[in-house]
C-alpha cells in the first residue's frame, strides 16, 4: 500500500533530511560545508552594507537635520521681522518653530590662518525652536546659545573650523565679509574682532564652515539696522517640507517671499542613499542567489550518493512526496545554517567596523570620509533588515532545493539498483 502524504510521511522526510544533512559520507559532506561557507558569507556582506547605508541615513536625519532647520522663507530684500509674521509661520499646522536669522558668506582670520565661512546671526531664545545644535555645543563653552549675548561679540564655530584657524574657546578670531566699506585708505573689507565662546561638534558639514553670532551682531556687522533676511522654519514632517514651506510663504501673503528646504540643500543626497541601499540590496540578493547554487550542486550530488537508498524506499512503496521533502529540509537546513551564521557574522563586523576604520583612519593618518558630511563611517543595524535579508535567502534556498528533490523522486530503482 502506497503511503500518503500525511503524519509518518513527514516524520519520515524529517528524518531522512536530518541523516542526509551534512553526512560524512564522500566528498558532500566538504561541498555542503562550502555551500554554507558562501551563502554565510553573502549573507554577511549584505548586511554590513546595509548596516552602513542604514547608518549614513540615520546621521543624515538625526545630525544635519537635527541641527539645521528644515526650512528657510527668505526675503528678496532684507526686511523688518515683526512678532505678527511669525505668529502666522507658527499658525501653519506641522510647523513646530520660527527664528529670524541673517546669513552671509564671509572669511574667518586665526592667528595666521583664513577659513571661508557661513555667518549666522541667529537669537537664542528663538533659534532653539528650529535648531537642536544646543544638544552639540562643546562643554567648554557651555550647552546653550545663552553664550552669545549682543554686544559682547562671542562666536560659535563648527569644531573642524576651529582647528584649522588654530583656535579654541576663549581665542580671538576676525570675521570678515566680502561687502567694502569706504574710508579715507581706500575701500576696506567689512570686519570685526569677536571671541570663540563655544564650539559645535555635530560631526556634520557644519563643524567645518558654521559660525554662529548673535543676531544683533549680525546685524551690526552686516549694517542692516533691525532687519533679517528671513525665517528659519522647523517641520514635524521632515518629508512633506517643501509643501509646508510654500503654505507659509502663502500665510505671509506677500510676494516678495520664497522658500527654500532642505531638500534643495541636501534632497539629492538623502534620495540617493535610499536609491542606493535598494540597489545595493537586490544586487547583494543575486550575490546570494550564487551562493545558493553550491547548495544545488551539494544537493544534487546528495541524490547522487543517496539514489540506492531513494529505490530501495520506492521498492518499499513510498510515495515521491515525502523524498520531495526531504530534500527540500535537508537545503532548508543548510540555508538557514548558513543564513543564522551570516546574519550573526555580519551584524557582528557591522558593529565593530566603526572602531576598526577609526583605528586605520586615525593610525593611517587618513581623511576617509572627507568628502562626506560626517567624519566617522555610521553604522546602523535595523532587525527588520535582518528579517528582510533571511526571508529573502531562505526563499532562494528552498526554491533551489526543487529542482535536486524532483530529480530524486524522478529515479527509477531497476536502474539504480542494477548497477548496485
Amino acid at each position: 500500500m502506497t503511503l500518503g502524504f500525511g503524519q509518518a510521511n513527514a516524520r519520515l522526510a524529517a528524518e531522512l533530511g536530518l541523516r542526509y544533512a551534512f553526512s560524512r559520507r564522500g566528498s558532500g559532506a566538504l561541498i555542503g560545508w562550502v555551500a554554507v561557507a558562501g551563502l554565510s558569507l553573502s549573507v554577511a556582506v549584505l548586511v554590513v552594507v546595509l548596516s552602513v547605508i542604514n547608518g549614513f541615513e540615520r546621521e543624515l536625519r538625526e545630525r544635519v537635520f537635527g541641527v539645521l532647520p528644515h526650512a528657510g522663507v527668505w526675503g528678496d530684500q532684507p526686511f523688518v521681522p515683526s512678532n505678527s509674521a511669525a505668529s502666522k509661520l507658527v499658525a501653519v499646522p506641522g510647523v513646530l518653530g520660527a527664528a529670524p536669522i541673517v546669513q552671509g558668506s564671509g572669511l574667518a582670520v586665526g592667528i595666521d590662518k583664513v577659513q571661508a565661512v557661513l555667518l549666522n546671526g541667529v537669537e537664542p531664545s528663538t533659534y532653539r525652536q528650529v535648531s537642536g545644535m544646543e544638544g552639540f555645543l562643546g562643554p567648554a563653552g557651555g550647552t546653550t546659545l545663552e553664550v552669545l549675548q549682543p554686544d559682547r561679540f562671542g562666536v560659535v564655530l563648527g569644531s573642524r573650523l576651529a582647528s584649522r584657524l588654530g583656535v579654541g574657546v576663549g581665542d580671538p578670531v576676525r570675521l570678515m565679509l566680502p561687502l567694502g566699506s569706504l574710508t579715507l585708505a581706500g575701500v576696506l573689507p567689512r570686519q570685526k574682532r569677536f571671541q570663540v565662546a563655544a564650539l559645535l561638534r555635530s560631526g556634520s558639514e557644519l563643524d567645518a564652515r558654521a559660525a554662529f553670532i548673535h543676531l544683533a551682531d549680525a546685524q551690526r556687522l552686516f549694517r542692516l539696522g533691525e532687519q533679517v533676511h528671513g525665517y528659519q522654519l522647523r517641520f514635524a514632517d521632515l518629508d512633506g517640507a517643501n509643501a509646508l514651506a510654500a503654505l507659509a510663504v502663502r500665510r505671509l501673503g506677500e510676494d516678495r517671499f520664497f522658500p527654500r528646504t532642505w531638500q534643495h540643500s541636501h534632497g539629492n543626497l538623502h534620495r540617493a542613499i535610499g536609491a542606493q541601499k535598494a540597489t545595493l540590496f537586490v544586487l547583494l540578493a543575486f550575490l546570494v542567489g550564487v551562493a545558493v547554487f553550491n547548495l544545488v550542486s551539494t544537493l544534487v550530488m546528495t541524490v547522487e550518493q543517496r539514489g540506492a537508498d531513494i529505490a530501495i524506499l520506492k521498492t518499499m512503496g513510498a510515495a515521491s512526496a515525502p523524498l520531495i521533502g526531504c530534500f527540500v529540509m535537508l537545503g532548508a537546513l543548510i540555508g538557514a545554517l548558513g543564513i543564522l551564521i551570516g546574519v550573526a557574522v555580519g551584524t557582528a563586523v557591522a558593529g565593530g567596523l566603526p572602531a576598526v576604520f577609526a583605528w586605520i583612519n586615525d593610525g593611517l593618518g587618513l581623511d576617509l570620509m572627507s568628502q562626506y558630511f560626517i567624519s566617522y563611517l555610521p553604522v546602523d543595524i535595523w532587525p527588520a533588515d535582518l528579517a528582510r535579508i533571511a526571508a529573502v535567502s531562505f526563499a532562494l534556498c528552498v526554491f533551489c532545493t526543487l529542482y535536486p528533490a524532483w530529480r530524486a523522486a524522478r529515479l527509477l530503482p531497476s536502474r539504480v539498483l542494477a548497477h548496485e
